[in-house]
């Protein structure tokens, strides 16, 4: 029991002390990065077009950062980012208008999900053999994994299915673990937001479709 008390003070002694050196060497654009990456959530859940310019310029700033730590999957999430910014906006203005009516809420249903889950494990896997074997990646498999579920979510996102905040929960709550180690402490703490915000989002944009299900009733 001491020994697991001694690993737990040593664990959170060593986090404080890093994220305080993080603090101490944070640039002005990583802090811009990091307020226009929690502006962009909280948009997003009010489901505002003013999410995706945030997202856009957030997202140019990650690219570089995590090239620059190996985090080469990531890196390259973040300038897919960039497209899927442009895209979403475009999406949520033009997407969804049929008969003068805006894109709304839906779903894809459990069994479809579950399909895709399936699909998206299998090609993880794949990338994350290459990524392992053929690249310099830290974390080969599990950053794979957390990219390749994000690609298909940011997709969901812009078409505003409501399963992809139960993705986002899944993905930032492990990309927690992975920041951790590399000792990117305030994304680490900034994905903790992320992962409690994408619980909010999922219980309103699930209140607006159920009451856009009963209205159509």
């Amino acid at each position: 029991m001491n020994t697991i008390l001694f690993l737990k003070g040593y664990f959170i002694s060593d986090f404080l002390q890093n994220t305080i050196e993080s603090l101490n060497v944070l640039t002005t654009y990583e802090a811009i990065a990091m307020l226009l990456a929690i502006a962009y959530i909280l948009l997003a859940i009010r489901q505002s077009l003013w999410c995706w310019p945030a997202a856009f310029i957030s997202t140019l700033i990650y690219t570089i950062l995590f090239f620059n730590v190996s985090l080469l999957m990531d890196s390259f999430l973040n300038a897919y980012y960039l497209i899927m910014a442009i895209y979403g906006w475009y999406s949520w203005k033009y997407g969804g208008k049929v008969e003068e009516k805006e894109l709304e809420v839906t779903t894809y249903g459990l069994n479809n999900n579950i399909k895709i889950i399936c699909l998206l494990i299998l090609i993880s896997l794949g990338v994350g053999y290459i990524m392992a074997n053929y690249t310099t990646a830290s974390f080969a498999y599990t950053d794979s994994f957390t990219t390749v579920f994000a690609l298909f979510a940011t997709y969901m996102l812009a078409k505003k299915v409501l399963e992809n905040w139960l993705y986002w929960i899944v993905i930032d709550a492990i990309s927690i673990y992975i920041y951790i180690q590399k000792g990117l402490n305030l994304t680490a703490i900034l994905f903790v937001i992320y992962t409690i915000l994408a619980f909010i989002a999922y219980k309103k944009w699930k209140e607006e479709y159920d009451y856009t299900e009963a209205k159509a009733v």
